[in-house]
């Protein structure tokens, strides 16, 4: 959310984001060295009105007035340089991560050194060293960071996926690299494309450790989420008819939103994808389209892969690996809610603008409304983008629990405008 940078110099990684209150610290310590200049050439061109006629009188008296004028100068824009970047960091909520603890893993300090370029600094870019992307609320999880980080360099990894996982929900995105061999799982058995696409996944070929289950029937009883409700079930169910078959009016056909593209949908990106299956029903149209997931309960990941398909293992608090306005399609369930935070909604919404092309489309499936100022409070998020609505409806369905409680739901198809 924001871009993130690490800057290590005497052994301590302080993170800085580019902000509105940084821009304020910018100018006013601009406004400090105007007025230093100033300060100081005043000092040097003044002199008392008896001394008009000798500008050369006590010199060494004038030499040293200036020289004392110009120290407090300086240490007083020291100090306020001090306290602005308390103040800063105070109201970022950023602390500092000092990599000269006792306790830090060693491998995490050798990670986080700078790496001068060997030929200098680059012409391009100006850089003269590379220094590691770490996310800078990794500090608040500096215990379970070295114990991710600790480990035998060239030796197997240890099997800790769900601790890496975790430090990702805490805010520490990206991880640090490490210099260990992942665990390897055999992967007999797998198909080719589009065969793979409903073939059953054998349960030998996923990590199981640190979940609940242990099998897909297991996953199967269970409601995940709202948008995965038996979707491991590639045979019977549901899934195999999902975006094929409506079950309601809030539920759209593939290919009836695919003919509002006018034949113009190649690549797609689908957040919160569950198992995969949009991915599936695209990749049968000849749409290449990337499934954003993580493995919370069950492993997203490896059965998306499995399946012939592109899984990205991303939180939605980190900003889209993508360039601007790359992708025909973005396509989104209730994943989009990002914990029910109105600000965290609203940075994701702007992200999903940033990577979808001018006249491509966004479709909300399915987005779960808990009230109807939650609805209301959507409508006018996106309202702001000046999407035009090719297919908005709101309706109902029954809890996918069994509770028999009827929940409000919004599906919609919308284009991005062209903006100049």
């Amino acid at each position: 959310m924001g871009s993130v940078s690490l800057k290590i110099g005497d052994g301590t990684a302080r993170f800085k984001r580019a902000t509105l209150f940084s821009s304020a610290v910018n100018i006013l310590m601009l406004f400090s060295v105007i007025t230093t200049n100033l300060f100081a050439l005043y000092a040097f061109n003044y002199s008392p009105n008896h001394h008009l006629n000798n500008p050369f009188h006590h010199p060494h008296k004038n030499i040293s007035l200036i020289s004392q004028q110009v120290t407090l100068i300086i240490k007083e824009i020291d100090s306020s340089q001090r306290k602005l970047a308390q103040m800063e960091k105070e109201l970022l909520g950023y602390e500092t991560l000092d990599l000269s603890r006792p306790n830090l893993a060693a491998e995490l300090k050798l990670f986080l050194q700078h790496h001068r370029l060997p030929l200098g600094k680059d012409s391009r870019t100006g850089i003269t060293e590379m220094v590691a992307s770490v996310g800078h609320s990794c500090e608040k999880s500096a215990d379970l960071l070295t114990q991710y980080m600790s480990y035998k360099v060239s030796g197997p990894c240890p099997d800790d996926w769900s601790l890496a996982q975790k430090l990702i929900l805490k805010g520490c995105e990206p991880l640090p690299r490490r210099r260990c061999f992942a665990k390897t799982v055999p992967k007999p058995g797998l198909s080719f494309l589009p065969a793979s696409l409903w073939k059953p996944v054998n349960e030998k070929i996923v990590t199981w450790s640190g979940l609940g289950c242990k099998n897909f029937n297991c996953l199967n009883s269970k409601k995940l989420s709202t948008d995965c409700v038996g979707c491991f079930d590639l045979v019977n169910g549901f899934e195999n008819q999902r975006y094929v078959k409506a079950r309601s009016k809030i539920d759209f056909t593939m290919d009836d939103v695919l003919a509002m593209g006018n034949g113009g949908i190649r690549i797609g990106f689908d957040i919160g994808g569950g198992s995969g299956t949009f991915a599936a029903r695209m990749a049968e149209r000849n749409v290449t389209v990337i499934t954003n997931a993580l493995n919370l309960d069950a492993p997203y990941c490896e059965f998306i892969a499995a399946r012939g398909l592109f899984p990205l293992s991303l939180s939605l608090d980190h900003r889209f690996p993508f360039y601007d306005n790359v992708f025909d399609l973005v396509h989104s369930t209730s994943g989009l809610d990002v914990g029910g935070i109105p600000e965290k909604l609203e940075f994701l919404m702007f992200d999903v603008d940033r990577v979808l092309r001018a006249g491509g489309l966004f479709w909300l499936d399915n987005f779960y409304c808990s009230d109807d100022e939650k609805k209301r409070a959507l409508t006018r998020l996106i309202e702001r983008f000046g999407y035009k609505k090719l297919k908005w409806v709101v309706g109902e369905r029954p809890d996918a629990a069994g509770s028999g409680k009827p929940e409000i739901y919004l599906s919609a198809v919308l284009q991005k405008p062209v903006r100049i």
